[in-house]
């Protein structure tokens, strides 16, 4: 527990806390929340030979859209769902023994429910839906972090979405992740696209702006609009008791 009074947001990063490519980000759309923040893979170890065997456990299974999160040192690995689940549940505990009223899942992945004491709250539908109530019947083009996901990711958008929805990676974990990130919006603008969303929590307000810029189109950000709903839900828990 902490000394730190404030209402908190417990934060589950399905990779490594804490995440230094979000606290610039979202101070400001916490209104004042104190972030708690634990990640899945905080107690597994990516170094030698028993980094190499997390990896392979960590792996997605032949049939699982993968999964992409950062770890501490900057560099990211990638993971299917089920291997992350336990290690997501343990997480979620250490947020609530925190002291957090209500914990965000930072990833757009699709996940099952999971045992909580109090409020656990998805990005996946949170953005979903709140990139619907945005763009109408609009054209959407999203981009999301690994070519292997792009169909999988076009799929799921495509069954909530009625304009037509198109799909281009961006890696956000890449050196050149701001040009990749430009790249993709390009070319789903040039393809039809009035909306586009960066849709994984690794993108930043940074990138957003880049491709913003090379789009010409509004761009909505999954970190953005996951913690500022996250956010209000927390504070509306926390006035309940």
């Amino acid at each position: 527990m902490t000394d730190d009074h404030r209402t908190a947001l417990g934060l589950v990063t399905i990779g490594q806390a804490p995440r230094t490519d979000l606290a610039g980000d979202i101070d400001d759309l916490l209104g004042g929340l104190r972030p708690c923040e634990h990640g899945a893979l905080d107690r597994d170890v990516f170094d030698g030979e028993d980094g190499e065997r997390t990896r392979a456990a960590l792996a997605p299974a032949p049939d699982e859209a993968p999964l992409v999160s950062r770890l501490r040192d900057g560099t990211s690995v990638v993971m299917g769902h089920e291997a992350l689940v336990p290690r997501m549940r343990e997480a979620i505990a250490r947020c609530e023994a925190d002291g957090a009223t209500a914990t965000l899942l930072l990833c757009t992945g699709n996940f099952p429910p999971l045992p909580s004491r109090r409020p656990v709250l998805y990005a996946e539908p949170l953005v979903q839906r709140g990139v619907r109530a945005i763009v109408g019947d609009d054209p959407v083009g999203i981009v999301c972090p690994l070519p292997a996901q792009a169909a999988d990711v076009a799929e799921r958008w495509s069954r909530l979405l009625p304009g037509d929805v198109r799909a281009e990676p961006a890696d956000p974990y890449a050196a050149d992740a701001h040009e990749s990130a430009a790249a993709a919006a390009r070319r789903l603008a040039e393809a039809g696209s009035r909306w586009l969303v960066l849709d994984c929590i690794g993108y930043t307000e940074s990138m957003r702006r880049a491709a913003a810029d090379a789009a010409g189109r509004p761009v909505l950000l999954a970190r953005a609009l996951a913690v500022r709903l996250a956010a209000e839900a927390a504070t509306a828990a926390d006035a309940a008791g």
